[in-house]
């Protein structure tokens, strides 16, 4: 064989060798990438975890009492009575309402709403 000249197993040796470093090097960038997407992975998973803990954390329960001459007033019993006349009175549906205001006027024995910030009425406390 001439001199500087490879024969064709020679050729294909070097092809095999070369082919085994680039998968080598392959395995070693997908072992990186593996764990890379592992430790995102567990990062999303306690992120989506204390989501869901957040999610199904029992909300807070509020009571409001307005106590005067003799009278206890709960906030809930002052919100049904609007939500009531909303809609037996209006016609309209819970669902409809975005924001309910309240003013208490212990002094007039009335409490004054307005509704959606459009419709305004009064019940009596």
């Amino acid at each position: 064989m001439p001199r500087g000249k490879k024969s064709s197993e020679e050729i294909v040796g070097e092809v095999i060798e070369s082919a085994k470093k680039a998968t080598k090097k392959a395995g070693e960038k997908a072992e990186v990438a593996a764990k890379e997407a592992a430790k995102r992975a567990d990062t999303v998973t306690s992120e989506a975890k204390k989501a869901v803990a957040k999610a199904t954390k029992k909300p807070l329960k509020e009571e409001i009492y307005l106590q005067y001459a003799g009278k206890e007033i709960n906030k809930d019993a002052v919100i049904k009575q609007i939500k009531e006349i909303w809609t037996k009175e209006l016609n309209n549906k819970v669902g409809e309402i975005a924001t309910i205001t309240v003013y208490l006027k212990p002094e007039e024995n009335k409490a004054y709403y307005v509704i959606n910030g459009e419709v305004s009425g009064s019940v009596d406390l």
